[in-house]
């Protein structure tokens, strides 16, 4: 018997939901950090082994929507409740309601296996815990709640053991020497894209869009040339930063982060330009990968 499905992932920005996937998965697939709407796609990452494949679907967190950008971050969400095999919400101790009503009650409405992981459970107490337990079962209550700390690596085994359990038959989606279904060029992107929003504080980071224009592959090193789009000149030379510095600071933490995750030496060339509102432009957004 083989099992293989997709488990969606829902929850609020900052709950721990690509930290959660990364440890499901194995790998920093996901970038994380501690601003909001760090995920900007949908991500899939597999988990394979003899008798089963996991495909686990990052989500971007749940954002009232300021641009054209987050309502296409919001259309990833709408569609992934039509094709879950067990839908994931992730939801963090702190968190006093789920972020959007009529998403709760469509969840609630689908015929397949729910989830609750409960996460960041390390910052409470245990009656604190019990007490939130309930609550989120209230919230939803046909899924399965689970206390997790994600980045404690705290009962995550537990719940892959819940989900596999709940996972259906069925042949692979994918092969199984694949562990998701983006590009190399995606993963740099991403990689760069992590030390920019650790970097700069404010609008400039979430105004910013990285494309990869050459990704060579030789014996010993890879070649990365990568763009970084801003919508303003003004945000070009505060990422650039007096002299360069800033920017080389993030292409030195980046090509770091590279070359951990590819194990081999790179060299990364970064440049600034500018692409005018590009958040609130369909045709640019297209271009980005971001029409859905």
């Amino acid at each position: 018997m083989h099992k293989a499905g997709y488990i969606n992932m829902i929850g609020s920005p900052n709950v721990g939901k690509s930290t959660l996937a990364n440890q499901l998965v194995g790998d920093k697939l996901s970038i994380i950090t501690s601003k909001a709407q760090t995920t900007r796609h949908r991500i899939l990452g597999m988990v394979n082994e003899e008798n089963y494949q996991m495909i686990f679907s990052d989500l971007p967190g749940i954002v009232d929507p300021a641009y054209r950008l987050h309502k296409n971050m919001m259309n990833f969400i709408y569609q992934s409740l039509s094709d879950a095999d067990i839908f994931l919400v992730v939801v963090e101790a702190g968190e006093k309601e789920f972020k959007d009503v009529s998403i709760k009650d469509k969840i609630n409405n689908l015929d397949i296996p729910i989830v609750l992981a409960l996460n960041k459970i390390d910052t409470i107490d245990q009656d604190e815990l019990d007490k939130k337990v309930a609550f989120w079962q209230e919230q939803f209550p046909k899924a399965r709640v689970v206390p997790t700390s994600a980045l404690h690596n705290f009962n995550i085994e537990s719940l892959k053991n819940l989900l596999l359990e709940l996972l259906p038959e069925s042949p692979p989606y994918y092969p199984k020497d694949q562990f998701t279904d983006k590009s190399e060029r995606f993963i740099v992107s991403e990689k760069i894209r992590e030390q920019i929003l650790m970097v700069y504080k404010k609008e400039v980071p979430y105004s910013t869009e990285v494309v990869i224009t050459d990704f060579v592959r030789e014996e010993t090193i890879i070649r990365i040339r990568a763009e970084i789009f801003v919508e303003r000149e003004s945000q070009k030379g505060i990422l650039i930063g007096k002299a360069g510095s800033k920017l080389k600071l993030i292409g030195t933490k980046a090509r770091l982060e590279l070359e951990d995750f590819f194990q081999t030496k790179i060299f990364l060339e970064v440049y600034v330009k500018v692409d005018k509102n590009w958040r609130d432009n369909a045709q640019k957004l297209k271009k980005y990968g971001y029409e859905n």
